[in-house]
């Protein structure tokens, strides 16, 4: 039997122990603040694909609409803004029709909150799994952030529809929208990285995030316009990522106003941190989440 000692990044360091139909891994903990190991993601991205998968089919497991309800929920949403900010509160739509203006921003903003929601309850949901085997933990909460994408495409859709009923051609700017996906996807993948972590050592996270939900969206320009924030406030305001992203999304398709790139390029860069540090934290704190839970 030989045994020799081979380097890993992280988690731990590895002891490798091999012999005649004999084959061993013990791993040892290391402690403090520890990088991205791309290497060991690209390693089970098998297991991120199949959780991706399911998470997908039971988000519609036994239900009666399916995919319906990714169209339900931001149409909606787009019924009684309409209704209450659009004709009885006058909020102004910069020159578009509210209903429009108001699904334009509910795609991108369902997205979010759901991704953020579901990210944040993925660890308990998966503390059978993540307390008998290992395999890296991150992939977990970005499982959900991944899936969401195919409710999004599928609302994006219903917006095609409602410019053609509208008479609203897309526009030229319409190229940026991967990037604007890209800040979104990331903002929603660090926000999560954060509170599912938070949410196995503080159960009541899980609750709270749901109102923390409700105040980010109306702090969103979703019901109202960007052009109504004071200029000399709008950069420290792009240091919430959808804003831009939001504003970005009506510039884009609808084209009536002008790209956000003020608060595209302060809230990029917002993104990043916020998923970086995220993940970071995440990884610092991942080797006693089998413990906590």
């Amino acid at each position: 039997m030989k045994s020799s000692r081979i380097p890993e990044p992280a988690p731990s360091t590895t002891l490798l122990v091999e012999g005649p139909g004999l084959h061993v891994t013990v791993r040892e903990r290391r402690r403090g603040w520890r990088s991205l190991d791309l290497g060991e993601l690209v390693a089970y991205r098998d297991l991120f694909f199949f959780l991706v998968v399911r998470d997908v089919k039971v988000l519609y497991k036994q239900t009666v609409l399916g995919l319906g309800w990714a169209i339900l929920r931001p149409l909606f949403g787009m019924v009684v803004f309409s209704v209450v900010f659009g004709r009885l509160a006058k909020v102004p739509s910069d020159g578009l029709p509210y209903p429009l203006f108001s699904y334009t921003a509910l795609v991108p903003w369902t997205y979010f909150q759901t991704a953020i929601i579901a990210s944040t309850n993925s660890l308990i949901a998966g503390s059978q799994l993540i307390s008998k085997v290992y395999f890296p933990r991150i992939v977990v909460p970005m499982a959900p952030v991944v899936a969401g994408l195919l409710d999004f495409a599928i609302a994006m859709s219903v917006l095609a529809v409602l410019m053609f009923y509208y008479g609203v051609a897309p526009t030229a700017s319409f190229v940026f929208l991967p990037i604007l996906v890209l800040i979104m996807v990331l903002t929603a993948a660090g926000v999560g990285l954060w509170l599912s972590v938070l949410a196995i050592q503080y159960r009541d996270v899980r609750f709270a995030v749901q109102f923390v939900a409700q105040f980010l969206m109306y702090a969103a320009p979703v019901v109202w316009p960007a052009s109504l924030i004071p200029p000399e406030y709008r950069l420290a305001y792009g240091l919430y990522p959808m804003a831009g992203v939001i504003e970005g999304f009506r510039s884009a398709i609808l084209g009536e106003t002008a790209m956000p790139w003020d608060l595209l390029a302060v809230g990029s860069v917002s993104a990043l941190v916020v998923f970086l540090v995220g993940a970071l934290y995440f990884r610092r704190t991942e080797r006693i989440l089998a413990d906590v839970i």
